[in-house]
């Protein structure tokens, strides 16, 4: 009689214990999202080239791999609360010195700042596996995805608001994102409790990390191909985010409103499927399934988007997107090629949106489908320690793939990158079938009876 009780209530989500961080991650990442999609053109302005936007684009996340994961060990050591603030004082200090910057070396150093200290999401992550079972964990982290996916319709809203009220203000933008950063880091200090209790000495006086923990996690068979496929899919798909506002403007003459429009778009279907679809495909299918799913969708995804007619929107005016791109700067400090105003029409923004529903749901669910394999192939007293190293990798991955999107852009045609992120992710789906297999469940019935 008490195992058929038991079931349902370990697999059941207590959303209650949960709620402060979805809240606190959703306002930290409302900053975020605000500011992702300018930052390209906010390089432009400066007179950047697509390969200096993309060495832009790899200071974050390579500030991040050194520092993600050491924060990471630190939150098993003394706490998720105490690490989370921290990181999101980086965050904060970061978004100020982004509104004042006045040339391409402040905004370098903002980024620098806040990727020492991008901790926000691992740290989350490694909440949520304190709080949730193995059989609800998916739906966990799909839920911190959640509230990803919703950062990512407010935050672009927000910022198409603040463009329109200020007359295409890129500093209003960042102090409103800073505005936001200092709203989750309040949240955090007042609100979040302590989900995990420091253990002293549990360590033996081992530094908190090292690059050989990173190694040493490769060499893990349970871990070892999961770490693989974080990086290397995050190789196509951040190359894909970083690159996209500056793919747009190229090919279809959008500025910042408009594509700050397309991420409202695609933050609603990842909502969509991490809130309501990725937990019950969890359970249904398994998050090797997921992981298969994302990677194929994904590919189409970035083919589709490759292959759009350069064919701006009908809106388009060119003197208009020169003038918001100009801000401080001089017209004749644009590096990036736009358009002929001659051939206007539907079929490229069209395209692109058809292009961005399968890209959108890969990354809907490969991230936390990625990362729940990886949780429930370790201890607990692992968690926070291995989602630093997935998120080291990830980070890894983000601090090469601008480089290279960028430099194919600049050299090769902004489709090329594209092209070749989508046949990777086809090559790693083939291998991702033979290699990734679903965490055994033996050990389940004994934690019920």
């Amino acid at each position: 009689m008490n195992n058929p009780e038991a079931k349902p209530a370990d697999e059941k989500l207590d959303f209650k214990k949960i709620l402060p961080v979805l809240v606190i991650i959703l306002v930290d990442l409302l900053g975020l999202s605000i500011i992702i999609p300018l930052m390209p053109l906010y390089a432009a302005r400066f007179g950047a080239d697509a390969f200096v936007i993309g060495l832009l684009g790899s200071t974050y996340p390579f500030m991040q791999f050194i520092g993600a994961p050491i924060l990471g060990r630190l939150s098993d050591r003394v706490g998720r609360r105490p690490v989370l603030i921290t990181s999101q004082v980086g965050t904060l200090l970061g978004f100020i010195l982004l509104g004042f910057a006045n040339g391409l070396p402040m905004l370098f150093i903002s980024r620098i700042i806040d990727g020492l200290s991008g901790a926000n999401i691992s740290t989350a992550q490694a909440v949520v596996s304190d709080l949730t079972s193995e059989k609800t964990r998916t739906q966990g982290l799909g839920l911190i995805g959640a509230a990803f996916g919703m950062g990512f319709i407010l935050g672009p809203i927000i910022a198409f608001s603040v463009l329109i009220a200020t007359g295409d203000n890129y500093q209003a933008v960042a102090f409103t994102a800073a505005f936001f950063s200092l709203a989750s880091l309040l949240l955090t200090y007042f609100w979040l409790p302590e989900s995990r209790r420091a253990r002293q000495g549990e360590y033996g006086g081992k530094s908190p990390f090292s690059f050989s923990t990173m190694v040493q996690a490769l060499g893990r068979p349970g871990i070892s191909v999961l770490l693989i496929l974080m990086f290397a899919q995050q190789l196509a798909f951040g190359g894909y985010e970083q690159m996209f506002s500056l793919f747009a403007l190229n090919r279809l003459g959008m500025g910042a409103r408009d594509t700050s429009g397309l991420f409202v778009l695609a933050g609603l279907f990842i909502v969509a499927v991490q809130a309501g679809f990725i937990g019950r495909w969890s359970k249904k299918y398994g998050d090797r399934w997921l992981v298969l799913l994302g990677l194929s969708t994904l590919a189409i995804g970035l083919i589709l988007t490759s292959t759009t007619p350069q064919i701006p929107v009908p809106w388009f005016n060119q003197t208009k997107i020169i003038a918001e791109m100009q801000g401080r700067a001089s017209t004749q400090s644009l590096n990036v090629n736009l358009p002929p105003e001659a051939n206007k029409g539907w079929v490229g923004i069209i395209w692109v949106l058809v292009a961005s529903f399968p890209a959108a749901l890969g990354g809907a669910v490969l991230h936390p489908a990625i990362n729940s394999l990886i949780t429930k192939s370790v201890s607990r007293e692992e968690v926070g320690g291995i989602l630093g190293v997935s998120a080291g990798f990830y980070s890894a991955a983000n601090a090469i793939t601008p480089l290279f999107f960028g430099s194919l852009f600049q050299w090769f045609g902004a489709p090329v990158p594209f092209m070749i992120g989508g046949m990777f992710l086809a090559v790693l789906w083939v291998l991702a079938v033979r290699n990734v297999k679903a965490p055994e469940t033996p050990r389940q019935p004994k934690s019920v009876g």
